[in-house]
């Protein structure tokens, strides 16, 4: 049997909560606020709990995988509205945006579980997305949201994946919607999905963090409503990577859930998802987390060292630019998520991220750098004895391969796939031939 998303038998019966996490206010779920307007602190939805619980609520979400999934509307074949219950159940079918977005597969390749190290690794592909990366599953609801309060305008800083995805949702919802980026810092595939989608882009000398304080700024004073990942509706949409993830395991935890680490709104969306899973009974066992960061881009794994006594600022440097930020605004929820995990945070090398991503790419599956590190990441913990080979590792693949074409270009050919200059036809067969010579 196929479960419609109604109102009748959801929204009717369910609200939520918009509560500060450093001062406790409270906000009616149809709030503006992207933070605390009494101390500027994060803020997080806290849902009234489905009646359903436990197998009743597996099967649930189950059912939605019927031919509702198939032939419903958008938010019925949804792969976050699946599980709108822990997203935003007040939210009417009317009011929801959605392409739809989710259903994103869950893959296993050998030749990346050799590379990591880990026999029963998964791959799971938020490439897979409308806009080519799992910042859609946050869209979603923050553009429901502006949709529901009647946001005049909507705006992000971006290391690019935002800004497309912000682009996409607002142009489907009829919202103007304005972006700022770090010039010279964002790949051109993400750009031209920005432009091409209508957004109106503003170009900032500086970095990520700069263009964040300026939208930050341009919300308060202009009252456009911001949709980064600072934005407590974002979190609840991607709270269902961990929730598909985990549906698409038979609600069996694996023992590592890894992903990038940048703004550290991922992290914070999957230890609030985990905590909720494991109260509501959905699973009965809680997979560590590890998030993993660029070297050149590392605060929060610096802090990890010392338990997070201190929070930390670097000048990011990267050339996984999706995770190229050095105050990441989530810190706070993303230490609390590593806490209840008992999860751990782990920086590697551009070059570690690439050789992973060579893997990746040749395997047939393909991603974009940051995305990467997540199976770097494992490949580091595996080597340092802190996982296991016999562990289930999930690794998350934040977006697709043609976000950054440029780099995986450079990085096929620095490998010896192509040739760097346009050849003759006999020099082509020539070069053909050796090719499949050294392949033997």
């Amino acid at each position: 049997m196929s479960v419609t998303l109604t109102p009748s038998s959801i929204a009717s019966e369910q609200r939520s909560t918009v509560r500060c996490a450093s001062c406790g206010a409270t906000l009616d779920d149809r709030t503006a606020r992207a933070t605390c307007p009494n101390c500027g602190g994060l803020l997080a939805v806290e849902h009234v709990a489905p009646k359903a619980k436990g197998a009743a609520l597996r099967a649930l979400f189950d059912d939605r995988l019927g031919a509702a999934s198939y032939r419903g509307s958008a938010a019925d074949r949804s792969g976050v509205w699946r599980f709108r219950e822990l997203v935003l159940p007040a939210a009417r079918p009317e009011e929801i945006v959605s392409h739809p977005e989710g259903n994103t597969p869950l893959v296993a390749r050998e030749a990346v579980a050799g590379f990591a190290g880990v026999d029963a690794l998964r791959l799971k592909h938020e490439g897979h997305n409308p806009s080519a990366s799992f910042k859609d599953r946050g869209m979603t609801a923050a553009l429901t949201q502006a949709r529901r309060i009647g946001a005049r305008a909507v705006a992000c800083a971006s290391t690019g994946n935002t800004s497309a995805s912000l682009a996409a949702y607002a142009a489907q919802a009829g919202i103007p919607a304005f972006v700022l980026v770090p010039e010279g810092r964002v790949s051109t595939g993400k750009l031209a999905q920005t432009l091409a989608y209508g957004a109106h882009m503003i170009r900032l000398r500086g970095d990520f963090d700069d263009c964040l304080e300026l939208a930050r700024e341009a919300s308060e004073q202009l009252g456009i409503y911001l949709v980064n990942s600072l934005n407590p509706f974002r979190v609840e949409g991607q709270k269902t990577i961990v929730l598909e993830l985990l549906q698409q395991l038979g609600w069996e935890s694996p023992d590592w859930i890894a992903l990038p680490a940048g703004n550290l709104g991922n992290t914070a969306a999957f230890g609030k998802a985990l905590r909720e899973a494991h109260a509501l009974g959905l699973i009965d066992r809680v997979p560590r987390l590890l998030a993993v960061q660029a070297a050149g881009a590392a605060p929060f794994a610096a802090g990890f060292a010392d338990d997070f006594a201190t929070r930390r600022r670097v000048r990011a440097e990267t050339a996984a630019t999706a995770i190229r930020i050095g105050d990441p605004a989530s810190w706070d929820r993303a230490v609390e998520a590593i806490r209840f995990t008992q999860g751990h945070v782990v920086a590697v090398s551009d070059a570690e991220i690439f050789a992973a991503k060579r893997v990746v790419d040749a395997c047939g599956v393909g991603c974009e750098p940051a995305s990467a590190a997540s199976v770097a990441g494992v490949r580091t913990l595996v080597e340092r004895g802190v996982i296991g080979r016999e562990e289930r590792v999930v690794s998350v693949l934040t977006g697709h391969l043609l976000k950054d074409p440029d780099a995986a270009l450079a990085a096929r050919v620095a490998g010896g796939l192509g040739a760097e200059e346009p050849l003759t036809r006999a020099e082509a067969l020539g070069h053909l031939e050796r090719v499949l010579s050294s392949s033997h």
